[in-house]
């Protein structure tokens, strides 16, 4: 990976007024279901042996990280969701305590944390996650990868919007693989820094960017999820949302939307109209799966 990989804070440096923080899986590339689907969920049968409830696991999993309030919550939070609904309905899952101590007091969701957490209390659960993450990272990388593919519009907003604004990939994905697809698409080369899963939580990545000098209201996050709204809402820079089911609609008006907030700038109105029918669509989602 070169420079533009994630903890590269060190090597970056702010050279426009704008921000735009980007998420990836499930906002530009249109990865999330079929990860989820094909990697997350399966992995997470195998891992925990249970093929007995496959159908109703998957099923379930599925609800929790796509079709949710909680869509695009970290792996490892998702993990720690089904594993207490498990533990209460189904089977005793042992060492679960040790797993939701490392979710709710680690600063990085990353295998270093993770193994050093591992040696510190040789909890099962916390053997499994650490297996369980990297057998979704291999299935991952061996999907097909012209299944990985951006949305339409996207490329038409991000290439142009170098020429306005610094962007930042901002994502709770693996970070090998968000190079690669980004790389794959031609879009690596408009991004100026990389943040994914090691670099810490998104509300983290926004802040420490600011620091380089940005002021709140030329900082706009766009996601795909209620965790990129609250990152933007944590510190106090707008959110633009990207509906699921209808993203190249979302990246056509975000066009519009652009072309203000490099121009008169967002007023909170719109930011309020925006949430609104953010959490209006993915609340019909949620009921309608």
């Amino acid at each position: 990976m070169d420079k533009k990989t994630s903890n590269a804070f060190s090597e970056f440096k702010k050279t426009k007024d704008f921000l735009l923080c980007v998420d990836s899986d499930g906002c530009v590339m249109d990865t999330m279901d079929i990860k989820h689907k094909k990697c997350f969920g399966p992995c997470f049968v195998e891992e925990w042996g249970l093929e007995k409830y496959r159908d109703e696991m998957l099923e379930r999993w599925n609800e929790i990280n796509l079709y949710s309030m909680d869509r695009g919550i970290n792996r490892y939070k998702g993990l720690e969701i089904i594993l207490n609904e498990i533990n209460d309905k189904y089977i005793k899952v042992e060492g679960l305590e040790d797993l939701r101590n490392w979710v709710s007091n680690t600063k990085e969701f990353s295998f270093n944390t993770l193994n050093a957490e591992i040696e510190k209390t040789g909890s099962l659960c916390l053997k499994k996650a650490f297996n369980w993450s990297k057998m979704v990272n291999q299935s991952i990388h061996e999907l097909d990868e012209d299944e990985l593919l951006p949305f339409e519009g996207v490329h038409d907003i991000l290439l142009p919007a170098k020429a306005l604004a610094n962007i930042a990939i901002v994502s709770s994905a693996n970070p090998d693989a968000v190079h690669k697809e980004w790389t794959k698409h031609g879009l690596l080369d408009v991004v100026d820094i990389l943040l994914a899963q090691d670099a810490g939580t998104k509300s983290d990545c926004i802040k420490k960017l600011m620091e380089f000098g940005y002021d709140k209201s030329k900082v706009l996050m766009i996601g795909d999820a209620p965790g990129d709204m609250s990152a933007a809402e944590a510190n106090g820079v707008f959110f633009f949302p990207v509906l699921v089911g209808k993203e190249k609609e979302s990246w056509d008006e975000l066009g519009e939307v652009l072309k203000a907030f490099t121009t008169t700038g967002l007023d909170s109105k719109l930011q309020k109209q925006l949430k609104a029918k953010f959490i209006q669509h993915l609340t019909s989602v949620s009921n309608n799966y």
